[in-house]
């Protein structure tokens, strides 16, 4: 009788986080019955769900894969990696400020990075139950059906979403804002990065772009657009793992123009 083969590494990991992006879902649904909001600095809020989402996360992974390292933004971690390693980089609930309002737009983000660079990438928006998978050469998907960015090839027409922080200055964000308008663009902000890079994955939008974003919140996004035929910078270098930096995806048609208004 022939033996099953033994799923690889990549695909049980990927199998596991599907999974554990689905109960992080839900645990913060309930959660949000008896929401609990505090302040970590200007338009940067905390829930206790937030904090129960990355225990879960925390506790699944160290049962699931006994000495595999998490990196998440609430608890930390990130020092104790070093950026060219395998690791889980996770965001309990991207789009907290829109949680907290019961704004219908967050999301859990769960990526497994190898060498440094993501592999898997898992977002789960529990609000209209749409749940993105991509694995590195295995394509991007939305409820395990294929997605692809826009074949857009101009910023005039193209709608781009322009992620804002407090850690870049309003006159920054503003000036971004201005040349979009001038190139012809019409932009959004949405409160949500990981979503707004899977809307670039699925096609929805021609682009996203933000001055800083840290790498838990744009890890699996990434991977997605990627996977689904878009482009972006090259954000997993050891600084963007640490400390964030600057973030260019979209069509690969308008990506050069974007990324040029974006940097200059």
């Amino acid at each position: 009788m022939n033996q099953p083969v033994p799923a690889s590494p990549l695909t049980e990991r990927m199998t596991f986080a599907e999974k554990l992006a689905r109960e992080c879902g839900e645990l913060a649904v309930r959660e949000s019955a008896r929401l609990s909001v505090s302040s970590k600095g200007a338009h940067d809020v905390l829930t206790q769900a937030d904090l129960a989402v990355e225990h879960h996360i925390r506790d699944a992974v160290a049962r699931a894969f006994p000495g595999d390292q998490v990196v998440g933004e609430e608890m930390g971690g990130q020092g104790d990696v070093a950026a060219d390693q395998d690791f889980w980089l996770v965001d309990p609930i991207d789009g907290t400020a829109n949680y907290a309002t019961d704004i219908p737009r967050w999301c859990i983000s769960i990526a497994y990075l190898k060498a440094g660079k993501p592999v898997i990438g898992v977002l789960f928006d529990p609000v209209i139950n749409r749940m993105y998978t991509a694995t590195l050469g295995g394509g991007a998907h939305q409820n395990g059906k294929p997605i692809h960015a826009r074949s857009t090839s101009s910023l005039d027409g193209a709608t781009i979403e322009l992620g804002w922080s407090a850690r870049r200055s309003y006159s920054a964000y503003l000036k971004k804002a201005e040349a979009l308008m001038k190139a012809g663009s019409a932009f959004v902000r949405r409160g949500s990065g990981a979503l707004g890079l899977a809307d670039v994955a699925a096609g929805r939008v021609d682009g996203y772009a933000e001055l800083h974003i840290n790498a838990w919140d744009c890890a699996a996004g990434i991977l997605l657009v990627t996977e689904a035929g878009g482009r972006t910078n090259e954000f997993f270098t050891p600084e963007g793992i640490h400390s964030g930096g600057i973030l260019v995806a979209s069509t690969l048609g308008i990506y050069d123009d974007l990324s040029g208004l974006m940097t200059d």
